[in-house]
């Protein structure tokens, strides 16, 4: 059985860009008693891309994840996967899509062909049809050799793959993984992406993948990026990464940081955002921009340190704090960027 969406990615060489988006995300809403979740959260998600859901704890990319997987119904908005509206037609939408969970579902008592069989009844799957794609599916993830044998002796990585392949036992045109790297070495990790991007490229399914993990996020062909309930970037890591326009500047106050911000930006007339006992700048040649600094403020800076712009980067640009903030500072503030262009 091939879907639509990966017959339609074959037959039009996967044109990303005009072809109708397998998942549309329109204006989610979702509420928790007095808590937002989402926020009138939309994007769409093209065929054959490998797409991810990028965001610290509390972001708003779980509650996401389980509307997408039909497991919660948003207070309003809509979500659509493979034209099938999640909250109205969950059922229909359940035999088309994949799923990967955080939590493990296989059982460990049993062995891998035992759990992909079981699978598969769900599915509707039986006899010569489903013997042909257990092993198919087996030798995909690479554990044919190791059908026979408990999962419980496998290793973690080994485990995950398992997962995998009874979310694609089925043939579907869209799979949803959630922080499927968790608790995997980075060799596992490594192998687990490189599957992915096989499956978008050979297989040309549709990959949605949540992750808090920046090296993660940055395989991925595009990135919603979520703060609070807020989507707060969209688009390519190279175009979000792009908007930082110059070098990333970290200083280290040795008194007070918000004094030290205040007199750069009188000083230089650039952009400063205050992070803990950090001030961050966004400067085009920025090994040049130190010196003066240095030079304008003595002893007042402890450390310094330069860099290309990073996905976190990003996510501090739109926000004005940092990715792992517990609590982000209220007081944390990036100055009207109408200065910067003074300087420029």
């Amino acid at each position: 059985m091939v879907t639509k969406v990966a017959a339609l990615a074959e037959t039009v060489g996967v044109d990303r860009q005009s072809a109708e988006p397998v998942i549309s995300v329109q204006s989610l809403v979702h509420r928790y008693e007095d808590r937002t979740a989402l926020n009138g959260v939309s994007f769409d998600v093209r065929p054959a891309e490998l797409f991810g859901l990028l965001g610290p704890n509390g972001s708003g990319k779980t509650t996401l994840f389980r509307i997408l997987s039909t497991l919660m119904i948003p207070t309003s908005g809509r979500a659509l996967v493979m034209g099938c509206d999640a909250a109205q037609d969950p059922s229909t939408l359940r035999r088309q899509i994949g799923v990967v969970f955080q939590a493990q579902s296989i059982d460990p008592k049993l062995t891998a062909y035992e759990n992909l069989w079981h699978q598969g009844h769900l599915y509707g799957l039986k006899g010569s049809t489903l013997k042909r794609r257990v092993e198919e599916i087996l030798t995909r993830v690479g554990l044919a050799d190791r059908a026979k044998e408990r999962v419980e002796t496998f290793s973690g990585g080994m485990q995950r793959r398992i997962e995998l392949a009874k979310g694609l036992l089925h043939h579907p045109g869209v799979l949803l993984l959630d922080e499927p790297t968790t608790g995997l070495d980075p060799g596992a990790r490594r192998d687990l992406w490189q599957y992915l991007q096989i499956l978008r490229d050979e297989e040309h399914v549709s990959v949605l993948v949540t992750t808090h993990l920046m090296e993660e996020a940055e395989r991925c062909d595009r990135l919603a990026i979520m703060n609070e309930g807020n989507l707060v970037a969209l688009g390519t890591p190279a175009e979000l990464k792009s908007e930082i326009g110059g070098d990333v500047i970290l200083l280290d106050a040795a008194r007070d940081a918000d004094s030290l911000a205040q007199h750069i930006r009188n000083r230089f007339h650039v952009a400063t955002t205050v992070l803990g006992n950090q001030v961050r700048i966004e400067q085009e040649a920025g090994h040049r921009f130190v010196p003066d600094v240095v030079e304008a403020f003595p002893g007042e800076i402890q450390a310094i340190s330069v860099s290309k712009p990073a996905l976190e980067d990003v996510f501090i640009h739109r926000t004005g704090h940092k990715f792992w903030s517990e609590n982000p500072d209220p007081d944390s503030h990036v100055v009207d960027k109408k200065e910067k262009k003074k300087r420029r």
